[in-house]
């Protein structure tokens, strides 16, 4: 099957195609489709934007569609950013005004505790639609670690790895995170789909 990637963000289809592998027979972003377009995210929830995403990207190519939505859920600010998380210091989605944003609200904070979701969507052309959730816990940093991954992955501490997100090698990262965990599941639903 060939599945369109319903992102622009190279970051994410790097991950993607890192995690899914050979388990579809073409893995198409939206640049190899020759479509530019930036799908508005206007859901409450990570489910709801990662379907907008899906069917959006279905209707415009016709074909089988995959789209993810993360959050980082920070405790000491009762979810923040949550769906906000790309977007939250403005709408230039600028990974380090973000992170900047989220350190000066936390300064006063002792529970630095938080979370990482990601909901993927496959929506198929008949309008049938597959969901998976992923989660990786962990703890908001004093300041950026590593060099690596993006977004708030140098101030998100993972215990399981004993590091940052962004100290991590790709595929330390891809083992527990949020993402590699949702398209783990993704393809459990699928394969069972087929069978």
């Amino acid at each position: 099957m060939k599945l369109a990637l319903a992102t622009n963000n190279k970051h994410k289809i790097s991950e993607i195609r890192s995690i899914l592998g050979d388990s579809f027979d073409e893995l198409l972003s939206l640049e190899d489709l020759g479509i530019n377009v930036d799908v508005e995210e206007t859901g409450a929830t990570l489910a709801e934007n990662a379907l907008i995403k899906a069917r959006e990207i279905t209707q415009l190519t016709g074909m089988p569609s995959l789209a993810d939505d993360t959050g980082l859920m920070v405790d000491a600010l009762e979810g923040a950013p949550g769906v906000y998380s790309a977007r939250y210091a403005g709408k230039a989605h600028n990974d380090k005004a973000n992170r900047d944003l989220l350190l000066k609200n936390l300064a006063e904070a002792k529970d630095r505790s938080a979370h990482f979701g990601t909901v993927i969507a496959v929506c198929y052309p008949d309008g049938k639609y597959l969901l998976a959730e992923g989660r990786v816990d962990g703890i908001i940093g004093y300041e950026e670690k590593g060099e690596g991954g993006f977004g708030y992955d140098c101030l998100f501490y993972s215990p399981e790895l004993g590091k940052t997100l962004a100290e991590a090698t790709a595929e330390e990262k891809n083992s527990v995170s949020h993402r590699g965990r949702a398209l783990r599941a993704m393809l459990q639903k699928l394969q069972y789909q087929s069978e």
